[in-house]
């Protein structure tokens, strides 16, 4: 644990500001060094356009580039790299099969009652635009995924389902085996936005045979503003391009224009040549660590901020009581007290930084008549020292307010 700690420069005490504890990963995670190497790399040795012209550092970034589509493929399992699109973010991923699709009037898109605005919104827009139904799968009382519930909403006219793989509310993981399977039974294509699950899970998209997939390089140790598309080759051939211009096309007149295969005909403008190459640096550093460890870490901790939240009464776990079907993140419900005013007292009195408010979920606090949580979500690089802390922070903040 020293040892990778050591490989984060943001969790290095520096002179003039004091040590902090990070547990607001769920956010956004802190990049190991290797990370913050291949970025300057990029600017300091290879800054020009991937590809675009025939010099040798167009070559040499379009080498890099390509090469670190093969790391993705790899990381998901993929069967070609092609099958992979670089994105700025899952949101852009999921914005791109949305407005691709071509769904129409009366064509319908089921979607869960705990979904981020990012698999929410979209829907919404083309429900007003086109005349898309989007239908809500509900969850048991404990927030964990009903699948007979779930089932009994697929009919002919579903054309899509578009889940959370895991959530960012309370890091409860669907069964996407089992979901899948019930929904390419019902002739229905799946789609999963595993924003979340990417950064702590192994992710198999030939076993799982999931049409499409979005993560974000920012969760799991990369550059902000990168994120992936994974989709079934088959399937992106079919697709329009959402965003055209450069890049895109092999030719064009002043009437009509020739889209390039997948993926570039979705990979509109110049790229951030930076961020993909350091993303590809962030899958090695993952893939070193190993996700036996991570989910190891991720168990550790949840458990006993978990037991020992339990002794706390104002303060109630949203999701499962089983740290183990929670993941990373303990998302916490507070009696009478304003979740952001706990989080900047915990950020004062002890530099832990959490996340407070309603997640990006406003859609599920709402139509539970909650005004938001008080979430801590850790990361393979967070100790147990770093949980006793925020525990022991947490029951004089209890005890002042």
């Amino acid at each position: 644990m020293e040892k990778i700690r050591q490989d984060f420069p943001m969790l290095q005490e520096k002179k003039g500001r004091p040590p902090i504890t990070y547990f607001d990963n769920a956010c956004q995670s802190l990049r190991p060094q290797s990370v913050l190497d291949a970025i300057n790399r990029y600017y300091l040795e290879l800054s020009a356009c991937g590809g675009r012209s025939v010099h040798r550092l167009s070559t040499e970034v379009f080498k890099e580039c390509e090469a670190a589509r093969a790391t993705v493929a790899k990381f998901l399992n993929a069967r070609r790299k092609e099958e992979i699109v670089f994105t700025r973010n899952t949101t852009e991923g999921l914005n791109l099969v949305a407005n691709s699709l071509e769904l129409k009037a009366d064509d319908v898109v089921l979607i869960s009652a705990k979904e981020h605005n990012s698999n929410l919104l979209p829907w919404q827009q083309l429900a007003k635009k086109r005349g898309v139904k989007v239908r809500i799968a509900p969850f048991h009382e404990d927030n964990s995924f009903d699948l007979a519930a779930f089932e009994n909403l697929l009919d002919e006219k579903v054309k899509l389902v578009s889940l959370g793989h895991c959530s960012n509310l309370d890091g409860v993981t669907i069964p996407a085996a089992d979901i899948i399977k019930k929904a390419h039974g019902n002739g229905s294509l799946v789609m999963l936005d595993a924003a979340q699950s990417a950064p702590h899970q192994r992710l198999d998209v030939k076993s799982l045979d999931i049409d499409f997939l979005a993560f974000s390089g920012h969760k799991l140790l990369g550059p902000a503003g990168t994120g992936v598309l994974f989709g079934k080759f088959d399937l992106l051939e079919r697709l329009s391009p959402f965003m055209v211009g450069g890049g895109t096309v092999g030719s064009s007149t002043y009437d009509s224009c020739e889209f390039l295969p997948p993926p570039e005909k979705f990979e509109a403008g110049l790229s951030d040549y930076a961020g993909i190459i350091g993303l590809a640096a962030a899958l090695a550093y993952l893939e070193n660590v190993g996700f036996d460890f991570v989910q190891k870490q991720d168990l550790l901790l949840n458990s006993f901020i978990s037991e020992a939240i339990r002794e706390m009464p104002r303060f109630r776990i949203i999701g499962p009581a089983d740290p183990a079907q929670r993941g990373g993140i303990v998302s916490l419900a507070v009696q009478g007290i304003d979740p952001h005013r706990i989080a900047l007292m915990l950020d004062q009195m002890a530099g832990i930084m959490v996340r407070s408010g309603q997640h990006c979920v406003h859609s599920w606090f709402n139509s539970h008549g909650l005004s938001g949580s008080l979430r801590a979500s850790v990361y393979f690089y967070n100790t147990m020292e770093e949980a006793d802390l925020f525990i022991r922070s947490l029951r004089k903040i209890d005890k002042v307010l």
